[in-house]
């Protein structure tokens, strides 16, 4: 069914670089045009095998009209697994314009990356931006790529966890969502000690097993302002957040288990730990935020060009740019390449370490 272009594949071993699937996302999108932004610097393939999935003829289409040569790698030189489109399809597709067909094209491309890891020929997968209104136009009803990749895989227990790098000084910001794509108003009824149980538990295996972090400090958010004013402003908090949280530290004893913390000051250390412009004092290994908007305003308000999303217990990894697919903008040669990059450097970092720790073992 795919064309593999370029030499087969190696079978997974710790002496090989990783190996990781890079998919276009929606074809209408900037995704063709910031991944052969992204391989046109030598340093990004540098620690890695990168897999073009996708269309060739599309890719081609946007190296000619872009006309950015010197800034783009040229196609015939990638690695790429040839997904077919469908003529008729593939005629409907815009650039600009998120529609049905440009949503099954990503769709395909897709189901073709994560049949192909699953199948052992890569260790991860990086994705473009796709448009989740494209996806339910061609009849497809997922949520995200998130939800997507955990089905094909079997499990039920995955998360979104945010990591960017401070240009400014360094250090790490790493934000997990207790809830993702959800309308607000169900969040407080979603939420349950169950649910964050797992998702605490999801985020200490990350940043042990994958991030190398032991006995590490997490800030957990409250739900309401103030994290409800002792039950002035929301009683979520007293009710069972606050027990959970007690309960969670009595299990975790090598933890630092923070909280809940009223939302609007949350953000405080890591902006300064951001930005470096005053001191601040043991900020968190990681920030564990209750809903979408909760966790991504501030994600995208310091690191909006450089913060990846992964998703966390996956039994492979994936990341991708957090961005979207930015439509308005597409097919003018302009489109930001920094945070795909910060994916597929971020996705190297963490096979490296899946397979240190299955060589150790």
């Amino acid at each position: 069914m795919y064309q593999l272009n370029h030499h087969q594949l190696v079978n997974s071993h710790p002496s090989h670089r990783p190996r990781l699937a890079l998919t276009l996302g929606d074809p209408a999108g900037i995704g063709t045009e910031v991944i052969l932004k992204t391989i046109a610097d030598p340093a990004v393939s540098q620690n890695c095998n990168l897999t073009v999935v996708g269309n060739r003829d599309l890719l081609l289409k946007t190296y000619q009209q872009l006309n950015l040569s010197e800034n783009l790698a040229n196609p015939n030189h990638l690695q790429i697994i040839d997904v077919p489109v469908d003529r008729e399809i593939a005629s409907q597709i815009l650039i600009g314009t998120g529609n049905a067909a440009s949503g099954a094209a990503s769709f395909a491309y897709m189901e073709c990356a994560i049949a192909q890891t699953l199948a052992g020929e890569f260790d991860g997968i990086v994705t473009g931006p796709i448009a989740k209104s494209a996806w339910k136009a061609a009849g497809y009803h997922y949520p995200g790529q998130t939800e997507l990749l955990a089905q094909k895989s079997g499990v039920d227990r995955f998360g979104m966890l945010f990591v960017a790098r401070s240009p400014h000084t360094g250090w790490t910001l790493r934000t997990l969502l207790a809830t993702t794509h959800i309308p607000l108003r169900q969040v407080a009824d979603t939420l349950t000690p169950q649910l964050l149980t797992k998702k605490l538990d999801l985020l200490v295996e990350c940043l042990e097993q994958d991030l190398g972090l032991e006995n590490a400090r997490i800030a957990i958010a409250g739900l309401n302002p103030h994290s409800g004013e002792q039950g002035q402003l929301g009683h979520e908090e007293q009710d069972w957040l606050i027990p959970w949280l007690e309960q969670e530290r009595q299990k975790h004893p090598n933890l630092q288990l923070d909280g809940p913390i009223p939302p609007d000051t949350m953000w405080v250390k890591p902006g300064q730990a951001w930005y470096g412009n005053s001191p601040v004092q043991n900020p968190a290994d990681a920030y564990l935020a209750l809903y979408h908007d909760q966790g991504l305003i501030p994600v995208k308000l310091m690191a909006f060009d450089r913060a990846v999303n992964t998703s966390i217990g996956l039994p492979f990894v994936r990341t991708s740019p957090d961005h979207g697919t930015a439509f308005d903008i597409a097919g003018q040669g302009i489109a930001d390449a920094t945070s795909m990059k910060a994916a597929i450097q971020l996705a190297t970092e963490l096979v490296s370490q899946r397979l240190r720790v299955t060589l150790a073992r």
